[in-house]
């Protein structure tokens, strides 16, 4: 059995203009449904979060600035999407994915949300198509519930993890794991716990040298008990942002090394998608159905 969270709401998020590459949100289900990889009894439609688990991880006051939409233009601008009552719920509809998908794993070992990975938001703001920290959020309430004890943030999407590690620097049950283009948004970086800076064009070889070398040793030395795992696809060599040169099998393994040291070491894992801008959507589309596929080949 596996969860993916996704919800009808992520069809219509944004005005004509700013979807692309959004429209991977209802493509992954048709394509999981498609495949035969999933069918309509692993899909979920998250509810709401409170605004108490809200301010577990964000300040009361930028969470009240968003729900009476009274961001400043500067700080709509640094998220880069046109503030609407539609996209907060969208993103509150994307974190009570993230975490209904972590209690859904503490159960059975892995689950996914099709959106998710916002990866740029801090307590205190919103950056980079980001606006709730769906993972953070999800880490604080297994935390302050008592769930979980340790948490390991994965963090392999193309860009830093800011906002993560903003959010857990002073925090020692959870240790931010950061690979990512060293010369890449975001320019002004955090420190996580590891950050891991990767040079342009890097290959599938050198990249999997690194994960291979970093993690191992991460796993044994925290001894996590809760991953979080950010799957961007933006590391593609297709990606008109990445800068690097993974191929769609390098992005495979990266996958599968993740997912396989969880199953491995009974590590529960929830899995966001993150980022991925290749112009073709089928780049896309394929390398985040991978991460499924890998999944499937452990967890079933």
């Amino acid at each position: 059995m596996v969860y993916i969270a996704f919800d009808p709401i992520y069809k219509h998020p944004l005005p004509e203009g700013h979807r692309f590459p959004m429209e991977k949100y209802e493509l992954i289900p048709q394509q999981l449904m498609h495949e035969g990889l999933a069918g309509k009894e692993n899909f979920f439609s998250p509810g709401t979060l409170t605004r108490e688990e809200i301010l577990q991880t964000h300040t009361t006051e930028y969470w009240e600035s968003l729900t009476r939409l009274d961001l400043s233009d500067s700080e709509i601008r640094k998220i880069g999407f046109p503030l609407s009552e539609q996209l907060i719920r969208r993103e509150v509809c994307i974190a009570k994915g993230t975490l209904e998908g972590s209690y859904f794993s503490l159960e059975h070992g892995i689950a996914y949300n099709v959106a998710g990975g916002t990866h740029h938001s801090f307590t205190y703001k919103g950056e980079g198509f980001c606006i709730l920290n769906d993972q953070a959020l999800a880490a604080n309430i297994l935390l302050n519930r008592g769930l979980v004890k340790k948490v390991l943030f994965v963090d392999l999407d193309v860009h830093q993890g800011n906002g993560t590690a903003e959010i857990f620097k002073q925090d020692n049950r959870v240790f931010t794991f950061s690979m990512h283009g060293a010369g890449n948004y975001p320019f002004h970086k955090e420190k996580s716990d590891l950050d891991i800076g990767l040079p342009d064009q890097i290959g599938d070889e050198a990249y999997m040298q690194l994960l291979n070398f970093h993690l191992d040793i991460l796993l044994e030395r925290e001894k996590p008990d809760f991953i979080f795992y950010q799957a961007g696809v933006d590391i593609l060599a297709t990606d008109k942002l990445g800068r690097l040169k993974i191929s769609r099998e390098g992005c495979q393994n990266r996958d599968r090394k993740v997912i396989s040291e969880a199953w491995k070491r009974k590590i529960p894992i929830m899995v966001s998608m993150g980022g991925g801008y290749s112009p073709n959507i089928r780049d896309i589309l394929e390398a985040h159905i991978n991460t499924f596929r890998v999944g499937l080949d452990y967890f079933g």
